[in-house]
């Protein structure tokens, strides 16, 4: 489906200023008191986003990692940092209300913390390590991965008249591969949409809608243009 049909479909509806949330850039997750497992967000797509919302009139909290690299300016009404994974699904929950019209959730939240961490013995039994700072003389570490929670899945029961936009990066598959972990999201998260992007995807971005609906994105102002429509489409009463 083109642009021009979509967007001129979504025109057609009632529009409104919105009070939204947009997650951008990093979590991390802490090996010890010094170390820390992140991923290479930059935060720089989630607050363009807030910037183009918040520069059409809507009313919007930004929600960036702390760790996000891009340096822009952010224009959002309120603009709170977060750390970890945790910290993230912690502001959502304080935010929750029956009154956001729409939820952009393009933070990249690190899918893995740490678990427990051992040193393998020279008999070859594993011996837990615990430290503030673990030393580096320790030879044969080796950590545990443990996943994290989705914090996409909560989103429904705290904002449950909103609009809820997930994302879906992967690098690895082809368009097909990706679209279909994008809507496998949807239906696993009762969300409305998901943006499907990376080199998994391609050039540009793939909006994917509940009903199964297609957009291709080629610019990030194609896709800001669309999830500002999306956005103001009121949920079915």
């Amino acid at each position: 489906m083109s642009l021009f049909a979509v967007t001129s479909r979504l025109r057609r509806r009632h529009y409104f200023n919105m009070k939204c949330i947009v997650t951008a850039g990093p979590t991390y997750e802490p090996l010890d008191q010094v170390r820390r497992l992140t991923n290479f967000s930059t935060g720089r797509l989630g607050t363009e986003l807030a910037n183009h919302l918040a520069a059409h009139g809507h009313e919007v909290i930004l929600l960036i990692g702390e760790q996000a690299t891009w340096r822009g300016e952010r224009q959002a009404q309120l603009v709170e940092t977060f750390t970890t994974t945790t910290d993230l699904q912690q502001r959502l929950q304080r935010h929750a209300s029956a009154s956001f019209n729409a939820i952009f959730h393009a933070a990249a939240v690190s899918d893995f913390g740490f678990g427990k961490i051992w040193q393998r013995s020279p008999d070859g039994n594993l011996v837990p390590v615990q430290a503030g700072k673990i030393p580096t003389h320790l030879e044969g570490l080796l950590a545990e991965l443990v996943a994290t929670p989705k914090i996409i899945r909560s989103l429904r029961s705290g904002y449950p008249g909103a609009r809820i936009v997930g994302w879906k990066f992967e690098t690895d598959g082809d368009r097909m591969d990706v679209l279909q972990k994008a809507g496998k999201q949807i239906t696993e998260s009762q969300t409305d949409a998901c943006v499907a992007n990376g080199p998994a995807y391609g050039s540009g971005f793939g909006l994917l809608l509940k009903q199964s609906e297609l957009l291709h994105c080629e610019t990030s102002k194609e896709l800001f243009e669309a999830l500002e429509q999306l956005g103001n489409l009121k949920l079915p009463t």
